[in-house]
């Protein structure tokens, strides 16, 4: 994550963007769920939440979508 990030986001809202990962995690196959794709799935998380969204539950939808497909 960059500094300009990391200034955005308070350790509450971090808490929740971990929790959100697992979570989308325990949706995808489970052969999906390699480092790689897991870290695919966390800087779409961060990404969407840096361009303003904070609901968890839309945090969750697009990590899940960005997990269906396997990091190469």
């Amino acid at each position: 994550m960059s500094s300009g990030l990391t200034n955005r986001f308070d350790s509450e809202f971090v808490v929740m963007l971990r929790a959100v990962l697992d979570e989308a995690i325990d949706r995808i196959s489970a052969e999906n769920r390699t480092p790689a794709t897991k870290a695919k799935m966390a800087e779409c998380i961060v990404r969407t939440a840096a361009s303003g969204v904070t609901d968890a539950g839309a945090l969750v939808c697009v990590a899940v979508e960005e997990g269906r497909t396997p990091a190469a």
